[in-house]
């Protein structure tokens, strides 16, 4: 079979197209024939060896696929052979092989995917994955109406976006440009405001009638973050979950909360790591998504889709931070 193969960390070019054998399953698992593979920050992670949790090398990429079961090893009774199916690499001892035509899994890293749900669609669940537990989980009962995406034309970000206006909240959108600000509108946005159309935060600031946004989503950290407590409602919730541009300085974000001490902010730190010891969580958290997948509720927006073969050039394109919504392989 083909598969995308990382033997050095690099650059795009040390992803290499390669021929392996095709995995036989073994007991407890099966064969999944690849039909859509989602591309996210995490392989990026990992081809830059930037990682927390970087697999040996050489490894195959690639933390998400769909298609159907080829075959199955023995002792399995749950699954059949043809089932389209969902494979989650969070459900494997390193987050990775999906970038692959084949690839044998335990069962417990299969998810069915119901009649109603496309497979191409099933392969962007990972960034669902981590909008539903940025806005389910990790506010761990916090009550919000409002929610302030950063970063609201990504992959993770338009998920953000569309389940909290699923939800009945009042989405806000910050990018970086116009053409993105009005993607975020269509998947949701109440509100979408463009971080080069001058002064954002007098916009956000109109965006919510002075008041500030509940709850604000960060993936982007950096220089800019501090700023992002001068829109925290009373008694909001920060959370940072990614930094695209870099650590914000501790000390900047401290005296940013105590700028706005009145209105009592707080700040979480967020990963899915978290639930690394949570496979209950996690499966429940995909089976929510995909009946709203099912009824039609989210319908996620896949821009590009490029060959397995170009797996360099779909890092290259989400480096470059011009995707909007979602980007996948085909094998």
């Amino acid at each position: 079979m083909k598969a995308i193969r990382i033997a050095r960390t690099g650059g795009p070019e040390v992803l290499q197209l390669v021929e392996v054998p095709t995995p036989v399953p073994g007991p407890g698992q099966a064969l999944v024939k690849a039909h859509t593979i989602g591309v996210n920050m995490p392989e990026v992670l990992v081809r830059t060896g930037r990682y927390g949790w970087m697999p040996p090398l050489p490894v195959i990429p690639g933390i998400e696929m769909s298609g159907t079961i080829a075959a199955l090893g023995s002792g399995v009774d749950d699954f059949s052979v043809g089932q389209p199916v969902y494979v989650s690499a969070r459900e494997l001892p390193h987050r990775c092989g999906c970038y692959a035509e084949y690839i044998a899994v335990d069962t417990r890293a299969l998810v069915e995917v119901p009649p109603q749900v496309e497979l191409e669609a099933a392969a962007t669940l990972a960034s669902y994955q981590v909008a539903w537990h940025l806005l389910n989980s990790a506010t761990r009962g916090f009550a919000y109406d409002s929610v302030l995406v950063t970063a609201a034309a990504g992959g993770i970000g338009s998920a953000c976006v569309q389940l909290a206006a699923a939800a009945g909240k009042q989405a806000i959108a910050l990018t970086s440009s116009a053409a993105k600000a009005e993607f975020a509108r269509t998947m949701g946005a109440s509100a979408a405001v463009a971080q080069a159309e001058g002064d954002w935060g007098a916009k956000l600031h109109e965006a919510t009638r002075g008041r500030g946004a509940d709850l604000i989503l960060d993936a982007v950290a950096g220089a800019r973050f501090p700023k992002l407590f001068e829109q925290v409602a009373p008694f909001g919730l920060v959370i940072q979950y990614g930094q695209l541009a870099g650590l914000p300085d501790s000390a900047a974000v401290y005296e940013a909360m105590r700028g706005q001490f009145s209105r009592s902010p707080a700040l979480r730190l967020f990963t899915m790591h978290s639930f690394d010891d949570d496979p209950a969580a996690r499966r429940a958290c995909t089976v929510a998504l995909l009946d709203l997948f099912a009824a039609g509720t989210v319908q996620p927006p896949i821009r590009q889709r490029l060959p397995l073969a170009e797996a360099a050039r779909a890092h290259e394109l989400l480096e470059s931070g011009n995707v909007l919504g979602k980007l996948v392989l085909k094998p």
